[in-house]
């Protein structure tokens, strides 16, 4: 009788002890979940105030200048706009250079493939070993 006494006294120590145990590890689990959050929050915080000072930078006179000039080809008063044609400017460019605008502009005016058909072809072709490396 007495043994039975200890036994059940020994199983629910046990008991007791599994538990604490579960609820330790449950706090745990939930201390790294607020930790992620925090994280995160303090992330996104940052970017609201990265777009907070882009926004301030957009509303400024510099970059409604800057905008101005590079979209409308607008000057200040008391400058002049100078239109300089393409060949007389890549007179001064370093041919290797040229070239190789030259041929990216000519595969994308040739019709070529470009963003996700380009992608796939490439896929395709990688897959079925037909080309091992890109030009």
């Amino acid at each position: 009788m007495r043994n039975i006494g200890l036994y059940i006294f020994a199983l629910i120590v046990l008991a007791i002890t599994w538990s604490g145990v579960k609820t330790v590890q449950n706090n745990y689990q939930l201390q790294k979940q607020i930790a992620e959050l925090k994280q995160q929050n303090n992330v996104l915080y940052l970017q609201n105030g990265n777009i907070a000072l882009q926004n301030q930078y957009y509303q400024t006179d510099q970059y409604l200048e800057l905008a101005a000039r590079q979209n409308f080809g607008l000057a200040a008063p008391g400058e002049t706009v100078l239109l300089v044609s393409r060949a007389v400017a890549m007179k001064y460019v370093d041919p290797s250079l040229a070239a190789k605008s030259n041929s990216i502009n000519t595969n994308n005016l040739a019709g070529g493939p470009t963003g996700v058909a380009k992608n796939l072809e490439d896929w395709r072709d990688f897959l079925l070993g037909r080309k091992l490396f890109s030009d």
